[in-house]
């Protein structure tokens, strides 16, 4: 890096509105910061940064994320020399990307039941993007107050809409978004997340990626680590593990991803993707047995993507595409969390093993790689297990809890097919 910066020490802005001080010593300050401002003379102090012990910093350039740094903290202050060294190391291993910039009118359905201050961050932060041609859309999803309506209806903002869906399940809030919607994009975020400012440029360029990209996702760092079960989360998902851009197709599967298309967290999560409208309708939209506000508690997402990659679309995974997003913060938001994703995961199981040509496929795909199956399911099970530094402070045994939700999957879906929730409802509509 030749650009020099001197002066007065800059201030870095975390990447979540900070609600709170942190409540263990292991706290981690988040934020991000492009390689542009980077500077070894230059000093470098945390907006809210008293309390933690480290800094973890995602590293840009300009649009293109390279990867992430931590450095430990004083006084919320970040050594200077340090930043460089740790940004310099980092960009001794990626390559520039492409400066293409792919700005196609697109929707963002945002799904909310009953947190509208949690809503008001999210909205704020997509409201605030430059996209030229933004509509957003707002599910109120089976709400017992007029507190999301009320709050919409207040914004008096031309991009943003807000339809009802008066039956609870975020597979049925994700279906109505995208029969309201008119864009062939449609991107999906959740309520409790802030989105980075070049999120929607990341996604529509990642359809530029292949000839038959359907679905693009992005990541989704954490962006708060203040208290034991956000450590303990951070380091379960893999949601931003990886800063490389793919393109994943069944027809030429990768050679390091030995359970494609079955292994599941490598494409990214519900809190950060985007569809072509018109291949949802072909696939026939969110399966409503899933997803949390269905007895499954999760599981739409992956169902999705995997329908995405079995039909023979591309599916992109576009890390310039970011989304913030904020852990549950206490033991039993945790515990909870931890049952929805157990379930949500042997409820997708489930769905796939009921399936005469799915089944074939897992069984083909276990049988082939066992070794790999094996190997895999002991490291889910290893992560799924909190490190010896958290586990006194977590809900006890909250990676078991996880994995004996899984065994309950096949009830769970069950139960939500009895209530009559179709697999393919937007079939009836084209």
């Amino acid at each position: 890096m030749t650009r020099a910066y001197a002066g007065a020490a800059a201030d870095l802005r975390p990447a979540l509105p900070v609600d709170a001080e942190p409540t263990w010593p292991g706290a981690v300050w988040v934020g991000s910061i492009d390689i542009a401002a980077v500077h070894p003379h230059r000093g470098y102090r945390l907006h809210g940064g008293e309390g933690y012990a480290k800094v973890r910093l995602l590293v840009r350039r300009d649009r293109e994320v390279l990867g992430f740094v931590e450095l430990p903290v004083t006084a919320s202050q970040v050594d200077a020399a340090a930043l460089h060294a740790a940004v310099d190391e980092l960009c001794e291993h990626t390559v520039a990307a492409d400066d293409r910039v792919t700005h196609q009118p697109i929707t963002v359905v945002v799904c909310t039941r009953d947190r509208v201050e949690m809503l008001k961050q999210a909205l704020a932060s997509i409201l605030a993007l430059d996209h030229p041609d933004l509509t957003v859309i707002v599910v109120d999803n089976a709400a017992r107050t007029a507190a999301t309506r009320d709050y919409v209806a207040g914004l008096d903002d031309p991009r943003i809409r807000l339809i009802v869906e008066p039956l609870p399940g975020l597979a049925r809030a994700r279906n109505a978004g995208l029969l309201a919607a008119r864009t062939d994009i449609v991107a999906f975020t959740d309520d409790d997340v802030v989105v980075d400012h070049h999120w929607l440029t990341g996604l529509t360029d990642g359809f530029a990626r292949g000839d038959a990209v359907a679905c693009v996702c992005g990541i989704v760092p954490s962006g708060e680590i203040r208290t034991p079960a956000q450590a303990y989360f951070d380091q379960r998902v893999g949601w931003a593990r990886s800063c490389q851009p793919r393109v994943y197709r069944t027809d030429s599967p990768p050679a390091d991803v030995p359970l494609f298309p079955f292994q599941v967290g490598i494409y990214g999560t519900g809190a950060n993707f985007a569809v072509r409208r018109s291949v949802m309708f072909e696939l026939g939209g969110f399966d409503e047995a899933l997803g949390v506000g269905a007895p499954t508690c999760g599981g739409e997402d992956l169902d999705m993507f995997f329908r995405v990659l079995h039909a023979g679309w591309q599916l992109v995974y576009e890390p310039s595409a970011v989304v913030w997003h904020r852990h549950r913060a206490d033991s039993a938001a945790l515990a909870d969390q931890a049952r929805g994703y157990g379930l949500g995961l042997g409820s997708w199981m489930t769905k796939i093993a009921a399936n005469p040509a799915t089944a074939r496929l897992a069984v083909r795909t276990a049988v082939t790689k066992a070794p790999t199956f094996l190997r895999f399911s002991y490291r889910m099970s290893k992560v799924a297990s909190p490190p010896s530094a958290l586990a006194a402070e977590l809900p006890d045994r909250v990676g078991v809890l996880e994995l004996k939700s899984i065994l309950k999957g096949p009830r769970a879906y069950r139960a939500a097919r009895k209530q009559g929730r179709r697999a393919a409802p937007l079939k009836a509509t084209t």
